[in-house]
Protein backbone atom coordinates (compact mmCIF):
# COMPACT_ATOMS: atom_id res chain seq x y z
CA UNK A 1 0.00 0.00 0.00
CA UNK A 2 1.13 4.00 -0.36
CA UNK A 3 2.71 5.08 2.45
CA UNK A 4 0.73 8.40 2.03
CA UNK A 5 -2.35 8.85 4.50
CA UNK A 6 -5.12 11.58 3.99
CA UNK A 7 -4.46 14.45 5.87
CA UNK A 8 -7.66 16.24 4.82
CA UNK A 9 -10.42 17.01 7.93
CA UNK A 10 -13.29 16.69 6.30
CA UNK A 11 -15.29 18.65 9.20
CA UNK A 12 -13.25 21.41 9.09
CA UNK A 13 -14.28 25.10 8.16
CA UNK A 14 -12.03 24.51 5.05
CA UNK A 15 -13.39 21.60 3.44
CA UNK A 16 -17.00 22.69 3.93
CA UNK A 17 -15.90 26.52 2.40
CA UNK A 18 -13.97 24.60 -0.67
CA UNK A 19 -16.86 22.35 -1.24
CA UNK A 20 -19.54 24.58 -1.18
CA UNK A 21 -17.58 27.03 -3.71
CA UNK A 22 -16.92 23.73 -5.85
CA UNK A 23 -20.80 22.11 -5.46
CA UNK A 24 -21.96 25.87 -7.05
CA UNK A 25 -19.70 25.64 -10.02
CA UNK A 26 -20.47 21.38 -10.60
CA UNK A 27 -24.23 22.59 -10.30
CA UNK A 28 -23.51 25.31 -12.70
CA UNK A 29 -22.14 22.77 -15.00
CA UNK A 30 -24.90 20.56 -14.50
CA UNK A 31 -27.55 23.75 -15.54
CA UNK A 32 -25.72 24.12 -18.52
CA UNK A 33 -25.43 21.31 -19.63
CA UNK A 34 -29.35 20.22 -19.13
CA UNK A 35 -30.02 23.12 -21.36
CA UNK A 36 -28.04 21.89 -24.05
CA UNK A 37 -29.04 18.32 -24.26
CA UNK A 38 -32.36 19.94 -24.86
CA UNK A 39 -31.57 20.65 -28.55
CA UNK A 40 -32.96 23.09 -30.16
CA UNK A 41 -36.22 25.54 -29.10
CA UNK A 42 -39.33 23.98 -27.67
CA UNK A 43 -41.43 24.94 -30.91
CA UNK A 44 -38.29 22.97 -32.98
CA UNK A 45 -38.82 20.21 -31.13
CA UNK A 46 -42.06 19.27 -31.56
CA UNK A 47 -41.94 20.04 -34.95
CA UNK A 48 -39.24 17.74 -34.87
CA UNK A 49 -41.99 14.88 -33.34
CA UNK A 50 -44.79 16.13 -35.43
CA UNK A 51 -42.87 14.13 -39.07
CA UNK A 52 -42.37 11.25 -36.66
CA UNK A 53 -38.76 11.47 -35.86
CA UNK A 54 -36.79 10.67 -32.96
CA UNK A 55 -34.67 13.50 -31.03
CA UNK A 56 -30.51 12.97 -31.55
CA UNK A 57 -29.73 11.47 -28.23
CA UNK A 58 -33.04 8.94 -28.22
CA UNK A 59 -31.61 7.67 -31.21
CA UNK A 60 -28.35 7.16 -29.98
CA UNK A 61 -30.42 5.08 -26.61
CA UNK A 62 -31.84 3.34 -29.39
CA UNK A 63 -28.01 1.76 -30.59
CA UNK A 64 -26.48 1.25 -27.96
CA UNK A 65 -26.75 -1.56 -25.56
CA UNK A 66 -28.98 -1.41 -22.80
CA UNK A 67 -27.54 0.35 -19.63
CA UNK A 68 -24.24 1.11 -21.06
CA UNK A 69 -22.69 4.34 -21.26
CA UNK A 70 -22.59 6.62 -23.69
CA UNK A 71 -19.56 8.74 -23.29
CA UNK A 72 -20.62 11.98 -25.14
CA UNK A 73 -17.34 14.49 -26.57
CA UNK A 74 -17.70 17.98 -26.45
CA UNK A 75 -20.86 18.43 -24.99
CA UNK A 76 -20.75 22.39 -24.54
CA UNK A 77 -18.97 23.00 -28.23
CA UNK A 78 -20.34 26.83 -29.25
CA UNK A 79 -21.52 27.64 -25.79
CA UNK A 80 -22.50 31.26 -25.65
CA UNK A 81 -21.19 31.93 -29.42
CA UNK A 82 -23.71 32.44 -32.30
CA UNK A 83 -26.42 33.92 -29.70
CA UNK A 84 -26.43 31.19 -27.83
CA UNK A 85 -28.91 29.42 -30.59
CA UNK A 86 -26.35 26.92 -31.96
CA UNK A 87 -26.60 24.34 -28.98
CA UNK A 88 -23.89 21.32 -28.42
CA UNK A 89 -22.59 23.14 -31.87
CA UNK A 90 -25.66 20.69 -33.32
CA UNK A 91 -23.81 17.47 -33.31
CA UNK A 92 -23.66 14.78 -30.96
CA UNK A 93 -20.49 12.79 -31.36
CA UNK A 94 -19.14 10.08 -28.77
CA UNK A 95 -18.52 6.43 -28.01
CA UNK A 96 -21.12 3.82 -26.91
CA UNK A 97 -21.28 0.41 -26.75
CA UNK A 98 -22.98 -1.73 -29.34
CA UNK A 99 -23.20 -5.49 -29.33
CA UNK A 100 -20.06 -5.16 -26.43
CA UNK A 101 -17.79 -3.46 -28.70
CA UNK A 102 -17.12 0.44 -28.70
CA UNK A 103 -18.32 2.32 -32.08
CA UNK A 104 -17.84 6.12 -32.89
CA UNK A 105 -21.75 7.91 -32.85
CA UNK A 106 -21.82 10.88 -35.25
CA UNK A 107 -25.47 12.42 -34.79
CA UNK A 108 -26.48 15.27 -36.46
CA UNK A 109 -29.50 16.95 -34.14
CA UNK A 110 -32.01 18.90 -36.89
CA UNK A 111 -33.41 20.68 -34.16
CA UNK A 112 -30.76 23.09 -33.46
CA UNK A 113 -30.36 25.45 -37.55
CA UNK A 114 -31.45 21.83 -39.17
CA UNK A 115 -28.21 20.26 -38.40
CA UNK A 116 -26.01 22.58 -40.31
CA UNK A 117 -22.27 22.90 -39.92
CA UNK A 118 -20.61 25.64 -38.19
CA UNK A 119 -17.07 26.08 -37.40
CA UNK A 120 -17.40 24.32 -34.15
CA UNK A 121 -19.17 21.54 -35.78
CA UNK A 122 -16.67 20.65 -38.14
CA UNK A 123 -14.24 20.67 -35.62
CA UNK A 124 -16.03 18.38 -33.14
CA UNK A 125 -17.27 15.97 -36.28
CA UNK A 126 -13.59 15.95 -37.15
CA UNK A 127 -12.35 15.22 -33.29
CA UNK A 128 -15.07 11.99 -33.27
CA UNK A 129 -13.56 10.72 -36.48
CA UNK A 130 -10.01 11.54 -35.12
CA UNK A 131 -10.61 9.70 -31.82
CA UNK A 132 -12.10 6.69 -34.03
CA UNK A 133 -9.33 6.07 -36.71
CA UNK A 134 -7.03 6.14 -33.92
CA UNK A 135 -8.42 3.88 -32.04
CA UNK A 136 -9.47 1.50 -34.67
CA UNK A 137 -13.46 2.16 -34.01
CA UNK A 138 -16.54 1.53 -36.41
CA UNK A 139 -17.89 4.97 -37.49
CA UNK A 140 -21.84 4.85 -36.81
CA UNK A 141 -23.58 8.45 -39.07
CA UNK A 142 -26.90 9.54 -37.39
CA UNK A 143 -27.52 11.75 -40.37
CA UNK A 144 -30.15 14.38 -40.73
CA UNK A 145 -27.94 17.42 -41.71
CA UNK A 146 -29.02 20.90 -44.07
CA UNK A 147 -24.69 21.09 -45.19
CA UNK A 148 -22.92 23.82 -44.26
CA UNK A 149 -24.12 26.94 -42.87
CA UNK A 150 -23.51 29.46 -45.65
CA UNK A 151 -22.98 32.55 -43.59
CA UNK A 152 -20.03 30.81 -42.19
CA UNK A 153 -19.13 29.23 -45.49
CA UNK A 154 -15.17 30.90 -45.15
CA UNK A 155 -15.09 29.07 -41.26
CA UNK A 156 -16.26 26.01 -42.82
CA UNK A 157 -15.80 25.32 -46.32
CA UNK A 158 -12.22 25.99 -47.93
CA UNK A 159 -9.76 25.15 -45.14
CA UNK A 160 -7.57 21.94 -45.08
CA UNK A 161 -9.28 21.08 -41.57
CA UNK A 162 -12.75 22.21 -42.65
CA UNK A 163 -15.77 19.76 -43.88
CA UNK A 164 -13.96 18.06 -46.95
CA UNK A 165 -11.72 16.95 -44.72
CA UNK A 166 -14.57 14.67 -42.85
CA UNK A 167 -14.76 12.65 -46.17
CA UNK A 168 -11.48 12.73 -46.72
CA UNK A 169 -10.98 10.82 -43.05
CA UNK A 170 -13.91 9.15 -43.98
CA UNK A 171 -12.38 7.59 -46.92
CA UNK A 172 -9.48 6.76 -45.06
CA UNK A 173 -10.83 5.10 -42.54
CA UNK A 174 -12.93 2.83 -44.82
CA UNK A 175 -9.97 1.85 -46.93
CA UNK A 176 -8.15 1.02 -43.35
CA UNK A 177 -10.91 -1.68 -42.82
CA UNK A 178 -13.34 0.88 -39.93
CA UNK A 179 -16.35 0.39 -40.96
CA UNK A 180 -18.74 3.33 -42.33
CA UNK A 181 -22.17 3.21 -41.99
CA UNK A 182 -24.74 5.77 -42.27
CA UNK A 183 -28.61 6.30 -41.19
CA UNK A 184 -30.59 9.05 -43.10
CA UNK A 185 -33.16 10.42 -41.05
CA UNK A 186 -33.96 13.97 -42.90
CA UNK A 187 -32.25 16.21 -45.56
CA UNK A 188 -29.16 15.62 -46.11
CA UNK A 189 -27.94 18.46 -48.99
CA UNK A 190 -24.68 19.31 -50.65
CA UNK A 191 -21.69 18.55 -48.16
CA UNK A 192 -24.08 16.94 -46.18
CA UNK A 193 -24.89 14.67 -48.64
CA UNK A 194 -21.78 13.43 -48.88
CA UNK A 195 -21.73 11.84 -45.47
CA UNK A 196 -23.88 9.07 -46.45
CA UNK A 197 -22.82 8.34 -50.35
CA UNK A 198 -19.10 7.58 -49.13
CA UNK A 199 -20.50 5.71 -46.53
CA UNK A 200 -19.80 1.55 -46.28
CA UNK A 201 -23.56 1.10 -46.13
CA UNK A 202 -26.31 3.60 -46.54
CA UNK A 203 -30.10 3.06 -44.44
CA UNK A 204 -32.24 5.77 -45.17
CA UNK A 205 -35.90 6.06 -43.36
CA UNK A 206 -39.03 6.23 -45.88
CA UNK A 207 -40.93 9.50 -46.03
CA UNK A 208 -38.14 11.95 -44.14
CA UNK A 209 -34.96 10.95 -45.48
CA UNK A 210 -33.28 12.65 -48.74
CA UNK A 211 -30.21 12.81 -50.24
CA UNK A 212 -29.59 15.24 -53.21
CA UNK A 213 -26.25 17.55 -54.23
CA UNK A 214 -28.46 20.29 -55.14
CA UNK A 215 -32.15 20.56 -53.62
CA UNK A 216 -35.28 22.02 -55.42
CA UNK A 217 -34.83 25.21 -55.70
CA UNK A 218 -31.09 24.68 -56.75
CA UNK A 219 -32.24 22.39 -59.69
CA UNK A 220 -34.77 24.65 -60.67
CA UNK A 221 -32.45 27.79 -60.85
CA UNK A 222 -29.69 26.05 -62.49
CA UNK A 223 -31.50 24.04 -64.89
CA UNK A 224 -34.75 24.83 -64.44
CA UNK A 225 -36.31 22.11 -63.74
CA UNK A 226 -39.22 21.57 -61.38
CA UNK A 227 -39.17 18.48 -58.95
CA UNK A 228 -39.85 18.35 -55.38
CA UNK A 229 -37.64 16.95 -52.72
CA UNK A 230 -39.34 13.45 -52.53
CA UNK A 231 -38.67 12.87 -56.06
CA UNK A 232 -35.55 14.27 -56.75
CA UNK A 233 -33.52 12.26 -53.53
CA UNK A 234 -36.40 10.26 -51.37
CA UNK A 235 -35.46 7.10 -49.74
CA UNK A 236 -37.57 5.07 -51.90
CA UNK A 237 -35.57 6.36 -55.34
CA UNK A 238 -32.70 6.11 -54.05
CA UNK A 239 -33.15 2.35 -52.87
CA UNK A 240 -34.80 0.96 -55.54
CA UNK A 241 -33.24 3.37 -58.71
CA UNK A 242 -30.29 5.05 -57.78
CA UNK A 243 -28.43 2.63 -55.66
CA UNK A 244 -27.78 5.09 -53.08
CA UNK A 245 -29.30 3.79 -50.28
CA UNK A 246 -28.47 0.27 -49.44
CA UNK A 247 -31.16 -0.54 -47.08
CA UNK A 248 -34.92 1.33 -46.29
CA UNK A 249 -36.87 1.87 -43.40
CA UNK A 250 -39.95 2.53 -42.91
CA UNK A 251 -39.62 3.64 -39.34
CA UNK A 252 -36.38 5.25 -37.80
CA UNK A 253 -36.69 2.77 -34.81
CA UNK A 254 -36.26 -0.31 -37.65
CA UNK A 255 -33.85 2.07 -39.19
CA UNK A 256 -31.82 1.70 -35.75
CA UNK A 257 -32.19 -1.80 -35.48
CA UNK A 258 -30.67 -2.28 -38.81
CA UNK A 259 -27.85 -0.33 -38.12
CA UNK A 260 -27.06 -2.41 -34.74
CA UNK A 261 -27.41 -5.55 -36.76
CA UNK A 262 -24.84 -4.15 -39.87
CA UNK A 263 -22.58 -3.56 -36.71
CA UNK A 264 -23.05 -6.53 -35.08
CA UNK A 265 -21.79 -8.24 -38.33
CA UNK A 266 -18.53 -5.78 -38.41
CA UNK A 267 -15.04 -7.47 -37.97
CA UNK A 268 -13.28 -4.95 -35.87
CA UNK A 269 -11.76 -7.27 -32.80
CA UNK A 270 -10.26 -5.69 -29.72
CA UNK A 271 -7.14 -6.75 -28.40
CA UNK A 272 -8.14 -7.98 -24.34
CA UNK A 273 -7.41 -5.31 -21.74
CA UNK A 274 -4.58 -7.19 -19.04
CA UNK A 275 -6.67 -5.54 -16.01
CA UNK A 276 -6.55 -6.37 -12.21
CA UNK A 277 -9.88 -7.04 -10.59
CA UNK A 278 -11.35 -3.31 -9.94
CA UNK A 279 -11.12 -1.94 -6.12
CA UNK A 280 -12.27 1.34 -5.17
CA UNK A 281 -10.34 4.21 -3.92
CA UNK A 282 -9.60 4.51 -0.48
CA UNK A 283 -11.67 7.97 -0.18
CA UNK A 284 -14.61 8.84 -1.53
CA UNK A 285 -14.84 11.02 -4.90
CA UNK A 286 -17.24 13.08 -2.95
CA UNK A 287 -14.83 14.33 -0.66
CA UNK A 288 -12.53 16.11 -4.14
CA UNK A 289 -14.96 19.05 -4.14
CA UNK A 290 -13.92 19.82 -0.34
CA UNK A 291 -9.76 19.69 -1.70
CA UNK A 292 -9.73 21.90 -5.03
CA UNK A 293 -9.00 25.05 -3.36
CA UNK A 294 -11.44 27.37 -3.13
CA UNK A 295 -9.36 29.92 -3.77
CA UNK A 296 -6.70 28.90 -7.23
CA UNK A 297 -3.92 30.60 -5.15
CA UNK A 298 -4.34 28.51 -2.03
CA UNK A 299 -2.29 25.30 -3.22
CA UNK A 300 -3.56 21.71 -2.24
CA UNK A 301 -1.63 18.22 -2.41
CA UNK A 302 -1.97 16.62 -5.51
CA UNK A 303 -2.13 12.90 -3.46
CA UNK A 304 -5.15 13.75 -1.67
CA UNK A 305 -6.85 13.60 -5.45
CA UNK A 306 -4.72 10.09 -6.18
CA UNK A 307 -6.22 8.47 -2.73
CA UNK A 308 -9.15 9.17 -4.38
CA UNK A 309 -9.05 8.29 -7.67
CA UNK A 310 -6.81 5.63 -8.02
CA UNK A 311 -7.71 1.38 -6.90
CA UNK A 312 -7.50 1.28 -2.99
CA UNK A 313 -5.68 4.46 -3.20
CA UNK A 314 -2.82 2.68 -3.54
CA UNK A 315 -0.08 3.80 -5.80
CA UNK A 316 3.51 4.21 -6.10
CA UNK A 317 5.51 7.15 -5.78
CA UNK A 318 8.71 7.70 -7.83
CA UNK A 319 11.26 9.75 -6.56
CA UNK A 320 8.94 11.21 -3.60
CA UNK A 321 11.82 12.88 -1.93
CA UNK A 322 13.41 14.62 -5.47
CA UNK A 323 11.40 16.99 -7.43
CA UNK A 324 8.55 17.89 -5.24
CA UNK A 325 6.81 20.10 -7.23
CA UNK A 326 5.34 16.89 -9.33
CA UNK A 327 4.23 13.49 -8.24
CA UNK A 328 4.88 10.90 -10.36
CA UNK A 329 3.21 7.86 -9.29
CA UNK A 330 2.30 4.30 -10.73
CA UNK A 331 -1.35 3.16 -9.66
CA UNK A 332 -4.23 1.55 -11.20
CA UNK A 333 -7.69 2.85 -11.91
CA UNK A 334 -9.87 -0.14 -12.58
CA UNK A 335 -7.77 -2.48 -12.48
CA UNK A 336 -5.50 -1.21 -15.59
CA UNK A 337 -2.21 0.29 -14.83
CA UNK A 338 -1.41 3.85 -15.31
CA UNK A 339 1.84 6.20 -14.85
CA UNK A 340 0.31 9.55 -13.26
CA UNK A 341 1.91 13.14 -13.06
CA UNK A 342 0.15 15.53 -10.85
CA UNK A 343 1.20 18.86 -10.34
CA UNK A 344 2.28 20.40 -6.58
CA UNK A 345 3.49 23.64 -7.76
CA UNK A 346 6.01 25.10 -10.57
CA UNK A 347 7.90 22.95 -12.26
CA UNK A 348 11.36 23.31 -11.33
CA UNK A 349 13.97 21.55 -12.91
CA UNK A 350 14.50 18.60 -11.05
CA UNK A 351 10.61 18.27 -11.39
CA UNK A 352 11.30 18.41 -14.97
CA UNK A 353 13.91 15.96 -15.02
CA UNK A 354 12.14 13.69 -12.79
CA UNK A 355 9.44 13.83 -15.58
CA UNK A 356 11.35 13.18 -18.36
CA UNK A 357 12.80 9.94 -16.63
CA UNK A 358 9.35 8.53 -15.10
CA UNK A 359 7.42 9.22 -19.00
CA UNK A 360 10.69 7.24 -20.44
CA UNK A 361 10.55 4.55 -18.17
CA UNK A 362 6.44 4.05 -18.61
CA UNK A 363 7.03 4.17 -22.13
CA UNK A 364 9.72 1.31 -22.05
CA UNK A 365 7.31 -0.71 -20.03
CA UNK A 366 4.33 -0.07 -21.83
CA UNK A 367 1.87 1.62 -18.67
CA UNK A 368 0.04 4.53 -20.23
CA UNK A 369 0.51 8.26 -18.59
CA UNK A 370 -2.07 10.42 -17.08
CA UNK A 371 -1.60 13.96 -16.69
CA UNK A 372 -3.60 16.00 -13.94
CA UNK A 373 -3.06 19.81 -14.65
CA UNK A 374 -2.77 22.27 -12.15
CA UNK A 375 -0.06 24.29 -13.09
CA UNK A 376 1.41 27.80 -13.14
CA UNK A 377 4.40 27.43 -15.61
CA UNK A 378 7.83 26.11 -15.49
CA UNK A 379 9.97 28.48 -12.82
CA UNK A 380 11.66 32.01 -14.10
CA UNK A 381 14.05 33.68 -12.36
CA UNK A 382 18.21 33.96 -12.43
CA UNK A 383 18.55 30.93 -10.32
CA UNK A 384 16.30 28.78 -12.37
CA UNK A 385 18.02 29.88 -15.76
CA UNK A 386 21.35 28.73 -14.45
CA UNK A 387 20.37 25.84 -13.05
CA UNK A 388 19.43 25.15 -17.05
CA UNK A 389 15.31 25.35 -16.45
CA UNK A 390 15.00 25.84 -20.49
CA UNK A 391 17.60 22.85 -21.20
CA UNK A 392 15.32 20.58 -18.57
CA UNK A 393 12.14 21.83 -19.35
CA UNK A 394 12.74 20.72 -23.00
CA UNK A 395 13.61 17.22 -21.84
CA UNK A 396 10.11 16.93 -20.36
CA UNK A 397 8.63 18.13 -23.46
CA UNK A 398 10.39 15.77 -25.53
CA UNK A 399 10.30 12.95 -23.32
CA UNK A 400 6.07 13.75 -23.52
CA UNK A 401 5.84 14.48 -26.97
CA UNK A 402 7.78 10.81 -28.25
CA UNK A 403 6.29 8.85 -25.96
CA UNK A 404 4.56 5.68 -27.79
CA UNK A 405 2.23 4.62 -24.79
CA UNK A 406 -1.45 6.51 -24.92
CA UNK A 407 -1.59 10.05 -22.60
CA UNK A 408 -4.73 11.18 -21.28
CA UNK A 409 -4.91 14.33 -19.41
CA UNK A 410 -7.23 15.74 -17.37
CA UNK A 411 -7.43 20.04 -16.96
CA UNK A 412 -8.32 19.75 -12.79
CA UNK A 413 -6.93 23.37 -11.98
CA UNK A 414 -4.71 25.94 -13.62
CA UNK A 415 -2.89 25.62 -16.85
CA UNK A 416 -0.78 28.25 -18.14
CA UNK A 417 2.17 29.01 -20.47
CA UNK A 418 4.24 26.39 -21.44
CA UNK A 419 3.24 24.01 -17.86
CA UNK A 420 0.67 23.52 -20.37
CA UNK A 421 3.08 22.13 -22.87
CA UNK A 422 5.16 19.84 -20.59
CA UNK A 423 1.91 18.58 -18.83
CA UNK A 424 0.61 17.25 -22.17
CA UNK A 425 -1.95 20.26 -23.48
CA UNK A 426 -4.22 20.36 -26.61
CA UNK A 427 -1.29 21.19 -28.36
CA UNK A 428 0.58 17.53 -27.92
CA UNK A 429 -2.24 15.59 -28.96
CA UNK A 430 -3.41 12.94 -26.21
CA UNK A 431 -5.71 10.99 -26.85
CA UNK A 432 -8.00 12.65 -24.71
CA UNK A 433 -8.17 15.54 -22.97
CA UNK A 434 -10.92 16.52 -20.28
CA UNK A 435 -11.26 19.44 -17.32
CA UNK A 436 -13.15 20.52 -14.46
CA UNK A 437 -15.20 22.86 -13.79
CA UNK A 438 -12.04 24.81 -11.64
CA UNK A 439 -9.89 25.02 -15.04
CA UNK A 440 -8.50 27.72 -16.01
CA UNK A 441 -6.60 27.79 -19.75
CA UNK A 442 -3.92 30.73 -21.03
CA UNK A 443 -1.06 31.83 -21.26
CA UNK A 444 -0.45 33.05 -18.21
CA UNK A 445 -2.22 34.32 -15.05
CA UNK A 446 -4.78 37.85 -15.16
CA UNK A 447 -2.05 39.34 -12.94
CA UNK A 448 0.97 38.84 -14.70
CA UNK A 449 -0.94 39.66 -18.13
CA UNK A 450 -1.43 42.68 -16.57
CA UNK A 451 1.86 43.64 -15.01
CA UNK A 452 3.56 42.51 -18.23
CA UNK A 453 1.67 44.96 -20.66
CA UNK A 454 1.84 47.76 -17.75
CA UNK A 455 5.62 47.41 -17.66
CA UNK A 456 5.57 47.51 -22.00
CA UNK A 457 3.45 51.03 -21.91
CA UNK A 458 5.66 52.01 -19.43
CA UNK A 459 8.98 51.56 -21.03
CA UNK A 460 7.81 52.52 -24.18
CA UNK A 461 9.95 56.09 -25.00
CA UNK A 462 8.54 56.14 -28.00
CA UNK A 463 5.29 57.50 -26.52
CA UNK A 464 4.49 60.13 -24.38
CA UNK A 465 4.57 59.08 -20.64
CA UNK A 466 1.57 57.18 -19.33
CA UNK A 467 -0.97 58.65 -17.08
CA UNK A 468 -2.73 56.72 -14.80
CA UNK A 469 -5.95 57.37 -16.21
CA UNK A 470 -4.37 55.29 -19.16
CA UNK A 471 -2.77 52.76 -16.92
CA UNK A 472 -5.75 51.83 -15.51
CA UNK A 473 -7.32 51.24 -18.67
CA UNK A 474 -4.72 48.77 -19.19
CA UNK A 475 -4.99 46.71 -16.48
CA UNK A 476 -9.40 46.46 -16.85
CA UNK A 477 -8.91 45.26 -20.44
CA UNK A 478 -6.50 43.15 -19.86
CA UNK A 479 -7.79 41.44 -16.42
CA UNK A 480 -11.18 41.24 -18.65
CA UNK A 481 -9.72 39.51 -21.21
CA UNK A 482 -8.10 37.07 -19.64
CA UNK A 483 -10.72 36.35 -17.28
CA UNK A 484 -13.30 35.78 -20.50
CA UNK A 485 -10.77 34.12 -22.42
CA UNK A 486 -9.17 31.54 -19.74
CA UNK A 487 -12.63 30.45 -18.26
CA UNK A 488 -13.83 26.66 -18.71
CA UNK A 489 -16.62 27.04 -20.81
CA UNK A 490 -14.89 29.24 -23.41
CA UNK A 491 -12.29 26.76 -23.77
CA UNK A 492 -14.74 24.04 -24.07
CA UNK A 493 -16.74 25.48 -26.35
CA UNK A 494 -13.91 26.19 -28.79
CA UNK A 495 -13.16 22.43 -28.19
CA UNK A 496 -9.86 23.05 -26.10
CA UNK A 497 -10.70 19.58 -24.70
CA UNK A 498 -13.25 16.84 -24.72
CA UNK A 499 -15.60 18.09 -22.38
CA UNK A 500 -16.13 19.14 -18.82
CA UNK A 501 -16.83 16.45 -16.22
CA UNK A 502 -17.74 17.09 -13.03
CA UNK A 503 -14.58 15.63 -10.41
CA UNK A 504 -16.12 12.71 -9.28
CA UNK A 505 -16.92 11.24 -12.88
CA UNK A 506 -13.06 11.63 -13.69
CA UNK A 507 -12.48 7.89 -12.38
CA UNK A 508 -15.01 6.47 -14.90
CA UNK A 509 -14.32 8.48 -17.59
CA UNK A 510 -10.47 8.01 -17.21
CA UNK A 511 -11.36 4.59 -17.19
CA UNK A 512 -13.35 4.27 -19.87
CA UNK A 513 -10.88 6.37 -22.12
CA UNK A 514 -8.18 3.53 -21.39
CA UNK A 515 -10.01 0.76 -21.74
CA UNK A 516 -10.46 2.30 -25.25
CA UNK A 517 -6.52 3.35 -26.02
CA UNK A 518 -5.28 0.00 -24.07
CA UNK A 519 -7.55 -1.95 -26.45
CA UNK A 520 -7.14 -0.52 -29.72
CA UNK A 521 -5.29 -2.88 -32.68
CA UNK A 522 -2.50 -2.06 -34.77
CA UNK A 523 -3.46 -0.61 -37.70
CA UNK A 524 -3.73 -2.97 -40.93
CA UNK A 525 -4.09 -2.18 -44.74
CA UNK A 526 -6.63 -2.88 -46.14
CA UNK A 527 -9.38 -3.01 -49.31
CA UNK A 528 -11.42 -0.26 -49.54
CA UNK A 529 -15.11 -0.42 -50.32
CA UNK A 530 -16.17 1.86 -53.32
CA UNK A 531 -19.83 2.18 -53.80
CA UNK A 532 -20.58 1.30 -57.67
Amino acid sequence: MTGFQTRVQTQSAEFEENRAANYALISQLKTRMAEVVAGGAERLRQRHAERGKLLVRDRIDRVIDPGTAFLELSPLAAWEQYGGDVNAAGIVTGVGIVHGRPVVIIANDATVKGGSFFHETVKKHLRAQEIAEANRLPCLYLVDCGGAYLPEQDRVFPDRDHFGNAFHRQCQMSAQGLPQISVVFGGCTAGGAYIPALSDQVIMVRGNARIHLGGPSIVKVAINEDIDGEALGGAEMHTNVSGVSDHLAETEEQGLALARRLLRDVNVERVPVSADAATAPSNPASEIAGIISADAKTPYDVRELLLRLVDGGDFQEFKPNWGKTLVCATARIHGMRVGILGNNGALLSESALKAAHFISMCDQRGIPLLFLQNITGFMVGSEAERGGIAKNSAKMVYAMSTARVPRLTVVVGGSYGAGNYGMCGRGFRPDFLFAWPTAKVATMSADIASNVLLELRRSNYSLPEASDEELGEIDARTRAQYAEQSDPYYATSRLWDDGLIAPEQTREVVALCLWLVLSRPEARGHTPVFRM
